[in-house]
């Protein structure tokens, strides 16, 4: 791996930003913060803000946990700035898909906006990547679609699962990782044309 580009430091950034959101929103009450459907149209920067609202404080560490992975595997794969734009509209994006499920009265939490940053890069690893980098790409991608698919995002809105001290809602994973997919394609129209 050479010195990262400014594609990869930027991309560190928006991680950087999402672990200083989460931990400055720590000691306010979710309710102020996090998503609510029924405030979408009135309250739209929640979009922005519930990914920063944590419910306990293992909730916040895994996902603290999460961004540095995400993190890391961007800078690994050398994303690009595009790819850094396309994680970037992926944040309120992952929200927003929680429409399809508006009986999730409440959702906080980075989960499914690291969902998203997964998608990207390893789409960016799959198109740009050289020899096994794509090869390794095209797990991430299939491990990441097992994840979600066996994770039932269709079942239950909220689900309790061993080991957690919340309530898990799925649909988020699978909102962030069509998010980030949806937004990473759209990313690689900005490609630079070879003369």
């Amino acid at each position: 791996m050479s010195a990262a580009g400014p594609g990869a430091r930027a991309w560190l950034a928006l991680a950087a930003l999402f672990a200083a959101a989460a931990l400055l929103a720590w000691p306010v009450a979710p309710e102020r913060l996090d998503w609510q459907p029924a405030l979408a149209a009135r309250e739209p920067w929640r979009a922005f803000s519930a990914a920063a609202v944590h419910y306990s404080a293992l909730h916040l560490a895994a996902n603290l946990a999460g961004v540095a992975l995400v993190g890391a595997l961007g800078l690994v794969a050398e994303v690009p700035w595009r790819s850094t734009l396309a994680w970037l509209a992926a944040w309120p994006l992952t929200q927003l898909g929680l429409l399809l499920r508006p009986e999730l009265a409440h959702y906080g939490g980075l989960s499914g906006v690291l969902h998203a940053g997964v998608a990207v890069a390893a789409l960016h690893l799959v198109v740009a990547g050289p020899g096994r980098r794509r090869l390794v790409g095209g797990a991430i991608l299939l491990g990441l679609l097992l994840k979600v698919l066996s994770e039932t995002p269709w079942g239950p809105v909220l689900q309790h699962r061993p080991g957690w001290d919340i309530a898990i809602a799925p649909f988020s994973h699978a909102s962030g990782a069509l998010a980030g997919l949806l937004c990473a394609l759209v990313a690689l129209t900005l490609r630079p044309r070879s003369r």
